[in-house]
C-alpha cells in the first residue's frame, strides 16, 4: 500500500482543500456525525460547497456501534447521489462506516456486501479524525454489527489514502474522553512493541508514539493546540503499528470491562496493560514468540528504553504510575461472578498475538491484579 499523505492545518485548510481539489474529489459522501456542523473543519467544507468549489453530501444515519443496515444505507446514498468519493470526518464510528462504505460501494448493489469477497477499488478516501486515540483513520480494521453480532472487517484497501490532523477538533473533548482516548494509543502502542507480529517498522511506528505520548501528554491534558497536534500523530503512529502487528491480550481482556463497568475503552485498556506488563516480564519462560525467550528479553529492554528507562520492571512501573496519576480507577468488584463472566469473555484469537502465554489461571490472576487493591 502507498504512504498515507499527512496533511496539517499549518496553512489553514488551504492544503486540505487542494489535496481534495488535486484527488479528482468532485462528488463526496462526507460520513460524519452531528456535530460536523459545529467543528470549524465542518464550516469551512459547508462554506465551499457554497461557493462551489466543492459538491458534498452528508451522511450521518448510523449509531456509536454501526449496524450494517447503516452501511447499506450508506452505499445507497453513495450511489444515489452519484458520489465519486468519501470522506470520513469522526471518530471510530465514523471511521468504520466510511471504511465499508468504501469497500462495498463497487459490488454489485443489493449483495449481502459483508460475505462479498472484497475487490479493491480506486475510490479516493480522505479521513479527518476527531478524536486521539483509536488510530482507525490508520488501520485496516472496521467493525460492525451484522444481524446483531459484532462483526470485523478486514482490508488493505479500507485504508484512507490521506489524513488531515486538525487540533481544533480536540478542543471540546472531555478530560475523561481526552484521558481514555489518549491511553488508547498509549495500549496500542505497547501492546504492538510486544506482538509476536511486530516488524522492526511496526515497532519504530510504536517508539515514536510512546515518546510522543510521554513528552506531550500535559499539554494535551492542559488542551493545548500543540498538546492536541501531537496527540492525534502518536495516535495515527500507534495504528499504524497496529495495523501491521494487531494487538494483544490486553485488548483481548479489556473489552467485557468496558460493558461490565461502564468505563471507557482506553481506561479499561489501560488498567488491563498496567496488570499484564509486570506479569509477562515474571513469566517470560512461558514465551510464546517463535522468536525465542533471549529475543523476549530483548524486547522488553528495548520497550523499557522506549519508555526512557533502564529496566523493564522500572518501564512498567512508569505505566503503572502514569495510569495512576490520571486518576483512571479500577472499578468496584460486585460479586465473584464478575471474574467467571470475565474469563468467558476473552477471545483466544487476540491470545495467539501475546508473547507469553496466558492459560486460564494466568488470565484469573491478571483479572484479580486489575480489580483487587
Amino acid at each position: 500500500m502507498a504512504m498515507q499523505t499527512v496533511i496539517t492545518k499549518d496553512r489553514g485548510y488551504n492544503a486540505f482543500l487542494e489535496y481534495l481539489l488535486h484527488a479528482g474529489m468532485k462528488k463526496i459522501l462526507v460520513v460524519c456525525g452531528n456535530s460536523c456542523s459545529r467543528l470549524d473543519i465542518g464550516l469551512f467544507l459547508e462554506e465551499q460547497i457554497r461557493q462551489g468549489k466543492i459538491d458534498a453530501v452528508h451522511f450521518k444515519d448510523f449509531a456509536p456501534n454501526p449496524d450494517y443496515t447503516s452501511v447499506v444505507k450508506g452505499i445507497e446514498a453513495f450511489h444515489t447521489n452519484n458520489c465519486d468519493s468519501i470522506l470520513a470526518i469522526g471518530g471510530g464510528s465514523a471511521m468504520d462506516v466510511a471504511k465499508c462504505i468504501k469497500l462495498y460501494a463497487t459490488m454489485p448493489e443489493g449483495s449481502d456486501y459483508i460475505h462479498e469477497h472484497v475487490v479493491p477499488n480506486t475510490i479516493p478516501f480522505v479521513a479527518v479524525p476527531t478524536t486521539a486515540g483509536t488510530g482507525s483513520e490508520a488501520t485496516r480494521f472496521a467493525v460492525v454489527y451484522y444481524k446483531g453480532e459484532k462483526q470485523s472487517v478486514t482490508d488493505m484497501s479500507s485504508i484512507p489514502q490521506a489524513v488531515l490532523f486538525d487540533e481544533s477538533v480536540l478542543e471540546s473533548l472531555p478530560l475523561y474522553h481526552r484521558k481514555s482516548t489518549m491511553m488508547d494509543a498509549f495500549c496500542h502502542a505497547v501492546e504492538s512493541f510486544w506482538s509476536v507480529n511486530s516488524t522492526d517498522e511496526s515497532k519504530a511506528f510504536a517508539r515514536s508514539a510512546i515518546r510522543l505520548i510521554l513528552e506531550n501528554s500535559d499539554s494535551y491534558l492542559s488542551n493545548s493546540p500543540t498538546g492536541n497536534k501531537k496527540m492525534l500523530e502518536a495516535a495515527n503512529l500507534a495504528g499504524k503499528a497496529i495495523n501491521i502487528s494487531q494487538t494483544t491480550a490486553g485488548h483481548a481482556m479489556c473489552y467485557k470491562l468496558t460493558s461490565l463497568y461502564g468505563i471507557a475503552h482506553g481506561h479499561a485498556a489501560s488498567l488491563c496493560v498496567s496488570a499484564l506488563w509486570p506479569y509477562m516480564i515474571a513469566h517470560k519462560k512461558d514465551c510464546a514468540d517463535s522468536r525465542g525467550t533471549v529475543y523476549l528479553s530483548q524486547m522488553f529492554e528495548e520497550l523499557a528504553a522506549s519508555m526512557g528507562e533502564q529496566s523493564p520492571e522500572t518501564a512498567a512501573e512508569k505505566f503503572k504510575n502514569f495510569v495512576e496519576s490520571l486518576a483512571l480507577e479500577k472499578p468496584s468488584v460486585r460479586n465473584k461472578d464478575d471474574f467467571e463472566i470475565l474469563m468467558k469473555s476473552v477471545n483466544p484469537v487476540r491470545l495467539k498475538n501475546n508473547p507469553v502465554r496466558l492459560d486460564a489461571d494466568a488470565i484469573d490472576t491478571i483479572y484479580h491484579h486489575i480489580l483487587e487493591a
